[in-house]
């Protein structure tokens, strides 16, 4: 969906955006990592046409978006981090203004307004003008009048800057609802966020993008267990709902085994515990294994800031 070869972006001497070369997949959600100043934002405004690149090309779906921008630029939805809206503008007004720039006309822009009125649920605030709307439903309204068109990529620069807790979950349901019709690239320096709702991504460091990685949806658990006298808890545990991998780490540690056991994305941790009480496997230790995103990012800092 989206391809970029040697793309940077220089500000008088700053090099903002230094070379990058990244491939975006159709259907998944990719997520662009970094902290403020990593350059997040300036990729962003190249890929939409808002900046011409200083060197290096990007297309959208085999668009050149410099040498075929409007073609390029209607496969997209975008939702920029910090934008001005027109403050007495009622919800509908805003998006069907945003729909006719779209050139969507009569029964074609009133079904799209339906959809995403019932998709973003903004019935509540139909008639509310946007400059009294919550930051939670300002958003809502500005993720709407970009998929008012059905896009093909939904851009979201820091979507949820601002938002309150169940705010962000509403949010990250509908980016995973949107795939795989949609192709979603969202941008956070939230690792947490970026975690729960994409499938790979990528690392911008000082303009730079260090790493591209994929995620899991999956939970590492380490367990350990007095040893039973057949030493049958690997088949025990393996047998449990949910688990897709044990891994016995080392034989014996006093007279308890030691293992970890990685827990299906879909599955829940108190099943387990459960699970092991009423197989009354002699539990005296479970804790969950760092090392993810988390991790891997901070050992990429780490590793850069030494250079």
């Amino acid at each position: 969906m989206v391809v970029m070869r040697g793309l940077s972006r220089r500000y008088g001497r700053k090099l903002a955006v230094d070379a990058v070369d990244l491939e975006i997949h159709q259907g998944e959600v990719f997520g662009l990592l970094g902290p403020n100043g990593s350059g997040k934002s300036t990729l962003i405004r190249m890929l939409t046409g808002l900046l011409v690149p200083s060197a290096g090309q990007i297309a959208i779906a085999g668009l050149d978006v410099l040498k075929e921008g409007p073609a390029a630029r209607a496969l997209m939805g975008y939702v920029p981090e910090d934008v001005m809206l027109y403050p007495a503008m009622r919800v509908h007004e805003f998006l069907r203004f945003m729909g006719s720039l779209r050139r969507l006309q009569g029964a074609n822009l009133t079904r799209a307004l339906e959809r995403v009125r019932a998709r973003l649920s903004l019935h509540e605030v139909w008639t509310t003008p946007m400059g009294r709307l919550s930051h939670g439903y300002r958003q809502r309204a500005l993720i709407a009048q970009a998929l008012l068109h059905e896009p093909a990529l939904l851009i979201l620069d820091e979507p949820t800057n601002g938002l309150d807790p169940q705010q962000i979950i509403d949010l990250r349901e509908l980016i995973q609802s949107l795939v795989p019709t949609h192709t979603v690239l969202v941008t956070s320096h939230i690792l947490s966020e970026i975690e729960r709702v994409a499938s790979r991504v990528g690392i911008l460091l000082q303009g730079r993008l260090c790493s591209v990685l994929p995620l899991s949806r999956e939970s590492r658990y380490r367990l350990r267990v007095l040893a039973m006298p057949d030493d049958g808890v690997e088949g025990l545990l393996a047998l449990l709902p949910g688990i897709l991998e044990v891994l016995i780490l080392e034989k014996r540690i006093g007279d308890a085994l030691e293992m970890e056991f990685v827990l299906a994305a879909d599955a829940s941790l108190d099943a387990v515990a459960r699970a092991l009480t009423e197989a009354k496997l002699p539990v005296v230790g479970l804790q969950a294994v760092t090392g993810g995103l988390e991790s891997r990012f901070l050992a990429l800092t780490s590793r850069i800031a030494q250079v």
